[in-house]
């Protein structure tokens, strides 16, 4: 059923509101043959970009194929090759004899193979016929850019939550093999890859925490929906449902969420089916209790799960504390010392409750969170 207020999928089209620019900066990128990292919190518009930006180039007349997977629940290299390869295998072919005679050509010589009875039974169009080593390691993430330079193809390739190969038992066993693919590969820009992540301080380590893919890939960051322009798009959807809301009410809303398009639209859509008419202020109230009741057994294995310094820790930034060293805010929120202090930070970004900014201040991810851990966990009355 069509909606004013989709929150269960990505949005395109006239549902996509701002980041026009983000959109332009991606087509470019990819237009150009370059590789992209995106990460950013859950659901805040990652994949609403990616396909905007894929709409935008074919609009324009650009030609590619498009393949996708998730490393969500992979947590070997042998995995992730094998649907890397598989994905790959099929954006460029259909039927069991193609998938064959390709596996033949360009996994020659190595321990990937086509196996028809796996593929009868499993749908498995890749399969391994014995232990991996690193000459089938380096074959198969060299494949998809000999595809795509032989069929003379634009292909881009999009991994979803990448941040996942961080929890490998050596991630860089794969992770480094992958740069060296890249960097053997700078000149060839038929293919891309977009490494698209919500674990924001996982992909950042990726990413940023070693020499890896340095300018290899290019990261491409959100930009942040004007409070305004979002607060006239969900008012347009009320009042294509019939109802009114004072757009006071909805900027209000926007700023508690930061700009959270995903929570807007959930919050907009619990409204729109509470009422037939005017949207009054309590209506609001109450559908932002009914969002926090579906998210607040999330919230509540967050906290349980959390240590004392952490908690303490979390208490400060919700306090406004951006420096955790000095003695006195030591003492105050009973952090030990410096020394515990850095590792109580480091276990909350591993958590990701926490990220710091290049100035290394620190802000809560998720902002529905930082507004129920304020007002009913630590019971700040002015929240």
């Amino acid at each position: 059923m069509d909606t004013p207020f989709p929150y269960h999928q990505y949005v395109t089209g006239k549902n996509f509101v701002g980041r026009r620019s983000d959109v332009t900066l991606l087509g470019n990128l990819l237009s150009q043959g370059e590789h992209v990292s995106l990460w950013e919190p859950p659901k805040t518009g990652k994949t609403s970009l990616i396909q905007q930006t894929l709409f935008t180039m074919r609009m324009a007349g650009t030609a590619f194929t498009v393949g996708q997977f998730s490393a969500l629940n992979i947590r070997t290299a042998e995995a992730f090759l094998l649907r890397l390869g598989s994905t790959v295998l099929r954006m460029v072919a259909t039927t069991p004899q193609e998938y064959s005679a390709l596996v033949q050509r360009y996994l020659d010589g190595t321990h990937f193979v086509f196996d028809a009875q796996a593929f009868s039974e499993k749908n498995e169009v890749l399969s391994l016929g014995w232990e991996m080593d690193q000459a089938d390691v380096s074959a198969l993430l060299n494949l998809p850019f000999r595809l795509a330079q032989d069929r003379g193809d634009r292909l881009i390739l999009i991994v979803d939550e990448f941040q996942c190969l961080d929890l490998l038992e050596d991630p860089s066993a794969l992770l480094r093999p992958l740069d060296a693919s890249l960097r053997e590969n700078k000149d060839n820009r038929r293919f891309s890859y977009i490494f698209c992540g919500s674990g924001v301080n996982a992909m950042r380590r990726i990413f940023r925490g070693s020499q890896l893919f340095n300018r290899m890939v290019e990261r491409v960051k959100l930009s942040p929906v004007d409070e305004r322009e979002m607060a006239d798009h969900v008012h347009k959807g009320f009042l294509a449902a019939g109802k009114v809301i004072e757009k006071e009410l909805l900027q209000g809303a926007c700023r508690l969420f930061k700009g959270h398009l995903w929570y807007i639209n959930h919050l907009a859509s619990i409204c729109d089916s509470m009422t037939r008419g005017y949207i009054m202020e309590p209506v609001l109230v109450d559908a932002l209790g009914c969002l926090i009741a579906v998210h607040e057994p999330r919230f509540n294995e967050i906290v349980s799960g959390l240590t004392t310094h952490q908690i303490n820790l979390l208490r400060a930034t919700v306090d406004g504390v951006v420096r955790f060293s000095s003695a006195d805010i030591i003492r105050k929120y009973g952090l030990n010392s410096s020394a515990n202090v850095k590792r109580v930070k480091d276990a909350l970004m591993k958590k990701e409750v926490l990220s710091f900014d290049e100035n290394d201040n620190p802000s809560i991810i998720d902002p529905l969170f930082e507004y129920w851990v304020r007002k009913y966990y630590f019971e700040i009355k002015d929240a």
